[in-house]
């Protein structure tokens, strides 16, 4: 006879299918780990959408910047070349260099800031402000080639496939049908004058980046919702994980139940070695038992020191007959006291005539009173 275990040939090897929503701890964990349901078309949208706003209404102010900036360079290039030479020094060069550069970056600096905010603000919004680091951990199994080669032919692969085919059709379209009717004014550029150019050029680039961008949001929002939803199925688990997460936060639920068992042994030998203590048993009679103690100087009410149903409360009645202790039916009592008073506790005002009663009757056959 071959040994063989059933849950190596489940869907997802040990533990079965994954069915199973994922519990608030897993999903706890992933976040921890980086793991988020993100679109990243989102935020490359709006940055695209943003980009082509700010360009549009500030083109012209950027436009004007740099005609500047290139005027006041060519004009300092003659005032440090040396004439008679017709060469500039070398360290002229650099000092150029660097202040066009450092122009250049005060220029196009709002929009660069613009563009860190939108893909801040789009990020945030998507997975709310967690920041971890454990994405950036290296990991050995990420060189595992045989995974890798899995990610090539996986589900996502397929999807990132349709993602950049969609958008390269979608832009070849959208081109198409925006410069159709446009060729023949910019292949007359050579007509106009060279500001003329630069506007008609700028807004036709503009516009058609508003128009790229606005359809590519709906390319972003669809993987938006096809991220939400491959997170939400790989997050699923299996019913035996759940058990061992359940096992990890809250123990086995055997041993729990041992200790529960364990401990009301306990109570009830603690239980029933007070119960020779009891001044009174008052019974249902078959179905409860509650035993009385009263000690004036200790407490100003009688206490409950035991109680029981069924076969526990023959039990009690049983030892306060070895003991002596009086037995009285009561039955209305019985139940209040049962069902109201725990063990240990005094009984209620409310309750106070009604014992009383039994407790002077008890007393009267002793001759106490």
């Amino acid at each position: 006879m071959i040994r063989y275990n059933l849950q190596f040939f489940a869907k997802e090897g040990m533990g079965g299918e994954k069915t199973e929503p994922a519990t608030q701890k897993r999903l706890e964990d992933a976040r921890k780990k980086g793991q988020v349901a993100k679109s990243r078309e989102i935020t490359n949208g709006l940055e695209l959408l943003a980009l082509f706003l700010i360009l549009k209404l500030w083109v012209g102010n950027i436009g004007i910047q740099f005609l500047e900036l290139f005027g006041n360079i060519y004009s300092k290039i003659t005032d440090v070349t040396v004439f008679w030479q017709g060469t500039m020094p070398q360290r002229d060069v650099g000092i150029l260099f660097r202040q066009m550069l450092m122009e250049v970056l005060i220029i196009v600096a709002p929009i660069l800031l613009i563009g860190f905010l939108i893909a801040f603000i789009a990020d945030l919004a998507q997975v709310k402000w967690k920041p971890t680091t454990e994405p950036m951990k290296p990991k050995f199994s990420k060189l595992n080639p045989l995974k890798g080669f899995k990610k090539i032919l996986s589900v996502n692969s397929l999807v990132e496939l349709v993602k950049s085919i969609a958008k390269i059709g979608m832009i070849t379209y959208i081109c198409y049908s925006y410069l159709k009717d446009k060729w023949p004014i910019l292949l007359n550029l050579y007509d106009v004058t060279l500001m003329q150019a630069l506007e008609l050029v700028a807004k036709t680039v503009t516009d058609l980046g508003i128009r790229i961008a606005m359809f590519y949001m709906l390319i972003a929002l669809a993987d938006f919702i096809y991220q939400k939803v491959k997170f939400k199925n790989d997050m699923k688990m299996t019913k035996q994980e759940i058990k061992e997460e359940f096992k990890q936060q809250e123990g086995d639920p055997q041993i729990k139940g041992k200790i529960r068992q364990k401990m009301r042994e306990a109570s009830m030998r603690r239980m029933m070695q007070e119960l020779p203590q009891a001044d009174v048993v008052i019974t249902n009679p078959t179905h409860y038992a509650v035993a009385i103690k009263y000690e004036p100087e200790v407490a100003d009410a009688p206490v409950v020191i035991a109680k029981g149903e069924d076969h526990l409360a023959a039990r009690i009645k049983e030892v306060a007959k070895e003991n002596k202790i009086e037995i009285v039916e009561n039955k209305p009592l019985a139940r209040m006291l049962y069902a109201n008073v725990e063990i240990g506790e005094a009984v209620p005002p409310e309750l106070y005539q009604a014992v009383a009663e039994v407790l002077a009757f008890v007393y009267h056959l002793q001759g106490k009173i």
